[in-house]
């Protein structure tokens, strides 16, 4: 399991990104390269990373359900994860 302060650094930047996102959009627009290095470094969406939503754990994200594999698999074998069963032929 992450430690909490990295999942509340991830929570951090994505709240960064939100709020700079027009204003980024505006200076790439006009081309004013020298005003967009003056924003914060972590207004970058290229910063940011996936991370697991209950374990915050960085590898095996899966973007579809928003948790890591080892996650996902105890989920849907538990049956907790609608539409998801184990594979058998």
């Amino acid at each position: 399991m992450a430690k909490e302060s990295m999942k509340a650094r991830e929570v951090k930047r994505a709240r960064l990104v939100a709020r700079y996102a027009s204003k980024r959009k505006a200076l790439k627009e006009a081309g004013d390269y020298a005003g967009l290095d003056k924003l914060p470094k972590n207004a970058s969406p290229v910063r940011m990373h996936n991370r697991c939503k209950i374990t915050g754990r960085p590898k095996g994200y899966m973007r579809q359900f928003g948790v890591s594999r080892v996650l996902f698999r105890k989920m849907a074998l538990e049956g907790k994860i609608p539409g998801v069963t184990k594979a058998s032929w």
